[in-house]
């Protein structure tokens, strides 16, 4: 006997698939045993008397007395498939039983190695003490904290304008953060594109084509190769991206130098096919020298400019994307960017000190492009004490300025005044004072005014401060940029710093030196040579480093080369300008400021010129790392509010001021 079903469930469904499967039999048995009437009725071919009996499973079944081979095979498979449909469905609940089981298993072991049970009684046990107003949203925090950390799953380069239509890079990062993707930050970096103020046409079309090809080029290395590279990656792992960054941009620099030296090949060979024209003397200038004059010129010979090392196309990819790590990590972290930045100096340890950054204004603009003969102060800046807060200092700087449209406004109204009454003679007409314009505006966001002489804009500043009673040298400080690179002129091979006014680099020094001497409230000179004048430059530090600070800015260009020399070829000064861009990393800036530090020189951020809309320069200038920060045509009021954001979130902190200064290349009104 079989094993016959083990409950009544059990065997009224087999009894019921025993009907189905009888009725779905009956066009196949023969006719013999096929019933007309009804299930078990006798038609015309009689089946002989049949005999009872079982089959394998326990089943009874009517087999026929005397029947034919053919109805003995039809009804050994009818018994067949009963008897299979019965095991399939045994199999099926013990299959079923068995996975109810196992799944039950499974979910306990890894409810277990996750710690579940353990994690959930002790958050329970707490709470039942805490009594939290909000019960879920305390277990919310409390799981929070326990799950994975956000990891970069996207970035997406963009190109936009800035404030004055120019395109610059953007990339907006995104992170994987408890199982959802989400946009955490951009960030913007200009054109590594500087381009003279007095620049012809030509070279500004150059400069667009060049701004647009790089940009390009940027945004095709982060939404390809960059993304599948930095994916998975922590943002809080800085040193870790930047590692990657550094070995991407090795490797396309190798094949960006590669494709450089096969086209200057090129050139070369072409130049040398082609006969070069003589050499003629430019337009306005072709009166030929005297001899004795032409000796004098040639009695010493400048240092060539030194070549400039051609900017790897797409770079500025390698800085944005740095940037916007940080800035994730720091919104991550749920921490201002530069604590964020000032713990990755401290190796994770947030700094017990901070130094707060003194501003410096530029208020003037007296160089090349200003209407006067003055070539000389590109800015001039004001540097509040550093016994001041930022607040006050900021607040100072902007009476001063006030005063000194007041005082120019009268002085225009004066000279139209004298000209009104000379009209009548045109002699005198022709030979009226020129009249300082007001209304223009430099590109570095400051009034431009034109000056005959070194002493103007210096002078005018001293009546204004004079006007609210502040002396200078001790209630406000002056600095000038002198962009000393752009007055070269290499025919003569001499500064033009007044209009038709050349100085060698040996006069240039005694010219510094009678104008700190004269103006002992100069504290701040700004690339007062070229970077090839090393020799006037030791000379110039030896003689005025005691007496006001020597800034290069156009001598280091590039951070990472300035890592790669050691700064063997920077000229003797008191601080360098470190400009963020480029292939520019956090990392490299933190190194930077380390290795200057060694040395005793300050450690200055600056930026490239251009509009920016990202205000995290103001992060990077936090504690000691950054003493002084340019900010050269940035979005100011974006700025000012980031600023004004710092100093509230460092009023709690202990603050240093030791000589630190933050300059805002911009122009104050109310």
């Amino acid at each position: 006997m079989g094993c016959a079903p083990q409950n009544e469930g059990a065997n009224e469904r087999l009894e019921v698939r025993k009907e189905r499967m009888t009725g779905s039999l009956q066009n196949t048995l023969p006719d013999c045993l096929k019933g007309q009437g009804g299930r078990g009725s006798r038609g015309p071919c009689r089946e002989p008397d049949s005999a009872r009996t079982r089959n394998s499973q326990g089943w009874e079944v009517r087999v026929p007395s005397s029947p034919s081979n053919k109805c003995l095979a039809v009804v050994q498979e009818v018994m067949e498939r009963w008897a299979s449909l019965a095991g399939s469905e045994q199999q099926q609940q013990r299959r079923r039983r068995f996975t109810m089981t196992d799944l039950k298993h499974q979910a306990a072991e890894y409810y277990r190695s996750n710690e579940v049970p353990q994690r959930l009684e002790e958050v329970l046990n707490a709470m039942f003490y805490l009594r939290p107003e909000d019960f879920y949203g305390h277990l919310a925090n409390y799981f929070s904290e326990l799950s994975k950390p956000p990891v970069i799953c996207k970035l997406v380069g963009k190109r936009v304008l800035d404030g004055t239509g120019h395109p610059i890079l953007e990339v907006e990062l995104s992170c994987r953060v408890k199982n959802h993707d989400k946009s955490i930050c951009s960030s913007m970096i200009c054109s590594h594109a500087e381009i003279l103020e007095n620049a012809s046409s030509e070279a500004v079309d150059a400069d667009e084509r060049q701004r647009y090809e790089s940009i390009n080029t940027a945004i095709e290395w982060i939404n390809e190769s960059l993304n599948e590279m930095l994916r998975g990656l922590q943002p809080t792992d800085q040193h870790k991206v930047d590692e990657l960054l550094c070995e991407y941009f090795t490797k396309k620099a190798e094949e960006d130098k590669e494709r450089w030296e096969t086209e200057k090949e090129r050139e070369t060979l072409e130049t040398a096919v082609t006969p070069s024209p003589p050499h003629t003397a430019p337009p306005g200038k072709k009166k030929s020298l005297k001899p004795g004059k032409k000796a004098s010129f040639m009695e010493k010979l400048i240092p060539p400019l030194e070549p400039i090392e051609p900017v790897v196309k797409g770079s500025m990819a390698i800085g944005c994307i740095s940037l916007a790590v940080a800035k994730a990590a720091a919104m991550i972290r749920d921490i201002p960017l530069y604590l964020h930045i000032a713990s990755l100096k401290h190796n994770e340890d947030f700094p017990k000190e901070l130094a707060m950054p003194l501003p410096m204004v530029t208020v003037l603009s007296c160089g090349k492009s200003s209407p006067g003969k003055l070539n000389l102060m590109k800015e001039v800046m004001l540097i509040p004490p550093a016994w001041l807060t930022v607040k006050q200092g900021i607040e100072r700087c902007l009476d001063v300025q006030k005063e000194m449209l007041k005082l120019i406004e009268s002085l225009c109204k004066a000279a139209s005044a004298v000209a009104e009454s000379k009209k009548a003679t045109a002699k005198d007409a022709g030979k009226k004072a020129p009249v300082p314009v007001l209304k223009k505006m430099s590109p570095l966001g400051c009034l431009l005014l034109g000056n005959e002489s070194l002493e103007q804009p210096l002078t005018l500043i001293h009546t204004a401060c004079a006007h609210l009673s502040l002396e200078l040298g001790i209630d406000m400080h002056l600095g000038i940029n002198c962009a000393a690179h752009e007055l070269m002129d290499y025919n003569k091979g001499k500064y033009e710093i007044l209009l038709g006014t050349f100085k060698s680099p040996d006069e240039m020094v005694d010219m510094y030196v009678d104008l700190i001497h004269k103006f002992p409230y100069v504290i701040a000179l700004i690339d007062p040579l070229r970077k090839e004048d090393a020799q006037q430059w030791t000379e110039l530090c030896n003689t005025l480093g005691s007496k006001c600070y020597l800034i290069a800015e156009n001598s280091c260009r590039n951070v990472s080369k300035l890592l790669e020399d050691q700064n063997r070829n920077a000229p003797k000064c008191s601080g360098f300008v470190v400009k963020y861009t480029n292939e520019t990393k956090i990392s490299d800036l933190l190194e930077m400021t380390q290795h200057l530090g060694g040395l005793r020189r300050i450690p200055i951020l600056g930026s490239p010129d251009g509009e920016s809309s990202d205000d995290s320069l103001v992060d990077l200038v936090k504690e000691k790392s950054m003493n002084l920060l340019t900010l050269l045509k940035k979005k100011r009021k974006t700025m000012m509010k980031n600023l004004i954001t710092v100093i509230l979130l460092w009023s709690q902190c202990i603050l240093s001021y030791k000589k630190q200064y933050f300059r805002f290349g911009m122009c104050w009104y109310s």
